[in-house]
């Protein structure tokens, strides 16, 4: 496991459940909005009964403290109080898409060895890769039986006593590559990460109202659409559909949020959306943008089109959450902005010595929200977890002012004509193209074995007469050994269960292609 740099004593005791939900209670501010749904808004009194119901359910199912729990809700009331109720009995909170493919559905059940699976509706691939597994209870709450169950549990139960090293969730790596990593979460973590982050960064108050386009499984929106507007009493608004601009418009304007939480892909549809321009979002005080690089160019069209200052930023599910980040009224377009206090960055070469300003570096940190490291993967966390240091793997570059501009993965730098270089600088070139929407650049062995840049590109209006244009326009923009060698138009950009773009599958169909583009 990595090294301890957590800035309280290992002694402490701390739950979740109890310093972001109970102690609002303890305030006197039971009666205040929670949650924030089409049908009803939700007090913190509500949910915290509804969490203590959640609990019992579990613990008459025959969950434990420390046993796996696979939450498979939509963003809804149940999804908070379920999280919430799994914490407060001492168990392990697993968040999973109800959509999760077959595949990926199999490999989470069988890997947690959970013992009890919160499901509404069909959820077909998670039941049944359950129903191998005989010890698994599968409670669904939209089923009259289970909700009978749990509407005559207690609405009364205290957070069980956990200590801040304690697990309180496992969490996905979000690699485009290859079966995620199980990243072990503690409850310090994710109290550190609300005080330095959502307190110290993005000043949240009792006043804020949040809403997210991911949805609560991902990391990135349980903290910033959950815990970090619960633990100052604001209030977050959470709808079941998947996001789309014209929801997120409606939303904006219905409940008035003044935090949105975005991501690069659904900034560029928001930004490009024949409605935009009319869009009432006002309220907003800031939005927020992780999961992806945030090209220079779409940032610029968003300060555009909105107005509404936008913070990138940068977290790993290893850091539970973001660490890099752009601050209110210090935005640099293009960067990630500077290190959250509490944390420390360093960018490295191959021998693990710091780089200089300006060179290419493969980032390492830590702070207090470090994981316990990979479940049952011993190789992974030694390789991954050392000297107290997370080693990413992502290549990062220190600018003269302190900021930093991602580069991407170690293994994403292409080498071509002796001289590396990250696809991201071609994709935001790219980008800027009046006819382009999105685009992913990997690389590719020619005849010769040596790396020949691919650009994958979801364009209005594709065909040779553009492809043309492209390769005029990264001409003007780039160095040429940068410039892609061949353009393949596709209709949508594949991306993994975590909505990164599926760079893996995509050099794979670049192979493919080999035979039949360039030469």
């Amino acid at each position: 496991m990595p090294g301890d740099y957590r800035v309280s004593s290992e002694r402490m005791r701390v739950n979740v459940c109890r310093a972001l939900l109970d102690a609002r209670l303890d305030e006197g501010r039971g009666h205040r909005i929670a949650v924030r749904t089409d049908d009803r808004a939700w007090t913190y009194g509500e949910i915290a009964r509804l969490s203590a119901r959640f609990a019992g359910l579990l613990a008459d199912s025959g969950v434990e403290r420390g046993d796996r729990v696979l939450i498979a809700l939509p963003d809804s009331a149940d999804f908070v109080a379920a999280l919430f109720g799994t914490l407060r009995l001492g168990a392990v909170a697993v968040m999973v898409t109800p959509e999760a493919p077959p595949e990926l559905a199999r490999s989470i059940v069988c890997r947690s060895g959970a013992a009890a699976l919160l499901v509404r509706g069909a959820c077909e691939s998670l039941r049944a890769a359950a129903a191998t597994t005989p010890r698994i209870a599968v409670l669904d709450t939209g089923d009259a039986a289970c909700r009978a169950r749990l509407d005559a549990m207690s609405g009364s139960l205290e957070a069980c006593d956990t200590g801040e090293r304690d697990p309180a969730l496992w969490l996905f790596s979000g690699g485009t590559t290859g079966q995620p990593k199980i990243v072990v979460q503690s409850h310090g973590s994710f109290l550190f990460t609300t005080r330095q982050y959502g307190h110290g960064l993005l000043g949240l108050t009792a006043d804020d109202i949040t809403i997210s386009v991911p949805k609560l499984y991902f990391g990135y929106a349980t903290g910033s659409n959950l815990f970090f507007p619960f633990s100052v009493g604001a209030s977050c608004v959470l709808f079941e559909e998947r996001s789309s601009p014209e929801r997120l418009f409606d939303l904006v304007a219905r409940h008035r949020p003044t935090v949105l939480v975005n991501t690069p892909s659904m900034v560029q549809r928001m930004v490009a959306h024949p409605g935009a321009s009319a869009a009432v979002v006002s309220s907003l005080r800031l939005a927020t943008s992780a999961g992806e690089a945030l090209p220079a160019s779409l940032h610029e069209l968003w300060d555009r089109t909105f107005g509404v200052e936008l913070l990138d930023g940068l977290g790993t599910a290893e850091m539970w959450h973001i660490f890099l980040s752009n601050r209110p009224g210090q935005v640099v377009r293009g960067s990630l902005g500077r290190v959250v206090p509490g944390f420390e960055v360093r960018l490295c070469d191959e021998d693990g010595r710091d780089v200089p300003a300006g060179a290419f570096g493969t980032m390492r940190v830590r702070g207090g929200a470090l994981a316990e490291g990979y479940w049952d993967d011993a190789e992974a966390t030694c390789d991954a977890f050392q000297d107290g240091w997370y080693l990413s793997g992502d290549v990062l570059r220190r600018q003269a002012d302190g900021t930093y501009v991602y580069c991407g993965r170690s293994d994403d730098l292409l080498k071509v004509s002796g001289r590396w270089f990250s696809p991201v600088e071609v994709e935001d070139r790219l980008l800027s193209h009046r006819s382009v929407t999105d685009v992913a650049v990997v690389g590719v062995p020619d005849a010769a074995g040596l790396a020949r840049p691919v650009a994958f590109v979801v364009a209005e209006g594709p065909g040779p007469a553009l492809e043309e244009e492209l390769r005029a326009w990264a001409r003007d923009g780039l160095e040429g050994y940068k410039c892609p060698r061949d353009f393949v138009f596709i209709e949508r950009l594949p991306r993994t269960h975590l909505g990164k773009v599926d760079r893996g599958r995509l050099t794979r169909e670049a192979g493919e292609r080999s035979g039949t583009i360039g030469g």
